[in-house]
């Protein structure tokens, strides 16, 4: 079930579906985006329980600012005893998070749906 949906910023859309907040990034994923997304991805992650997808079908262009970003979020819900989840096909950014090690951190996953019907840990995959 999808539910409200937001643009706090142009490079970033905030919605809800089956039970998990996903947060969709787009366009170019720069230091510039990075610093608008950063204070709306923190609301979102450092919420107690949060269940929370990143999406990066939406992005044109993805540098390390943007590892930044989901490393940020994947220790801030760790924290708070979430759940993350990465939703991420586009062959050079998986390339990108398998050279740095993210990928095994935070295991991506082809399509939103396959990625909330995973429950975590024991059925996360190990990466690429």
């Amino acid at each position: 079930m999808r539910q409200e949906s937001a643009s706090p910023t142009r490079h970033l859309r905030v919605r809800r579906h089956q039970g998990h907040t996903v947060l969709e990034f787009r366009g170019e994923i720069d230091i510039a985006s990075a610093a608008e997304i950063a204070p709306h991805l923190d609301r979102e992650t450092r919420r107690p329980g949060a269940r929370v997808v990143l999406d990066l079908g939406g992005i044109e262009f993805f540098d390390c600012s943007g590892l930044r970003l989901l490393y940020r979020a994947r220790s801030q819900v760790l924290e708070q005893g979430g759940q993350l989840h990465l939703v991420c096909a586009h062959p050079l950014t998986l390339r990108m998070l398998r050279i740095t090690g993210l990928g095994r951190l935070l295991p991506p996953w082809p399509t939103l749906d396959e990625a909330v019907g995973v429950s975590p840990p024991a059925g996360r995959r190990t990466g690429r």
